[in-house]
């Protein structure tokens, strides 16, 4: 993003994936980065707080709503649906393409708890054969979580990679399996 008009603000998050960044501008969400590896925990609890105290008192009001979807996720997912989604102004949201089409259809489509193959998601936005290009969106998604990359595995069933790592993609899906078990009883 060199060169870009935005002044970015910062905002960190204490999860149960450890601590996470959300940065952007006043125009929206640039980029959700986990700051350091997760943390093996039993619970889903807050490691100490919901929010860090460290980031500047004139933080962006999307960041602040990316933190409150952010935290609902991990401690309410069932109320993430009725959230509104903070604005995301990362420089790939700004253009009309395949990333931004497969990153969008994936929000939309693959609901809390439930996986698409690559091959079906490229299918999904009209290009049946483009499941490696799928694979590239996947790993160029400034605003993983929100946009839930960790739910797109292989054709064979098997996990795949996850940018935040493996451990980060398997815990991601066994909470949200753990929630829509919770909400089917």
């Amino acid at each position: 993003m060199m060169g870009s008009p935005c002044r970015m603000k910062f905002k960190f998050l204490e999860s149960p994936l450890g601590r996470i960044e959300i940065s952007g501008c006043e125009a929206g969400v640039h980029r959700i980065k986990l700051l350091e590896k997760m943390v093996q925990r039993t619970d889903s609890g807050p490691r100490e707080s919901g929010e860090g105290l460290e980031e500047p008192q004139d933080v962006a009001p999307a960041l602040d709503d990316c933190a409150a979807w952010l935290t609902a996720y991990f401690h309410a997912p069932e109320t993430v649906e009725d959230l509104p989604l903070p604005a995301f102004h990362h420089p790939l949201f700004q253009q009309d393409s395949f990333r931004r089409q497969v990153l969008w259809k994936l929000m939309t489509a693959v609901k809390l708890g439930d996986t698409v193959s690559y091959q079906q998601l490229a299918a999904l936005v009209g290009k049946s054969r483009a499941a490696r290009a799928v694979g590239g969106a996947m790993r160029d998604n400034p605003v993983p979580i929100i946009i839930p990359c960790h739910r797109v595995i292989c054709s064979s069933g098997k996990i795949g990679n996850y940018t935040g790592g493996v451990g980060v993609k398997e815990w991601l899906l066994s909470h949200e399996k753990r929630w829509k078990e919770k909400w089917a009883e």
